[in-house]
């Protein structure tokens, strides 16, 4: 994830959890829902590090779908 978004998700966390206007629990299921969201840009990106890792010309065909 760029630092640019990881600000951008760091400032709707924070206005969420300020947020009058929500429930504790619609609170609790944005955040669940942030932090899954989360969890799975980090499996991405380690599921096309590793798939990058096995061949240059694997590499080639990521970045030619635009995954690099």
């Amino acid at each position: 994830m760029s630092t640019s978004n990881l600000k951008h998700l760091e400032r709707v966390k924070e206005n969420i959890d300020k947020s009058n206007a929500l429930s504790a629990e619609e609170k609790s299921d944005s955040m669940k829902r942030i932090e899954e969201w989360y969890a799975e840009d980090q499996a991405w990106g380690t599921f096309i590090a590793e798939l990058s890792a096995i061949s240059p010309k694997v590499k080639t065909i990521l970045g030619n779908l635009g995954l690099l």
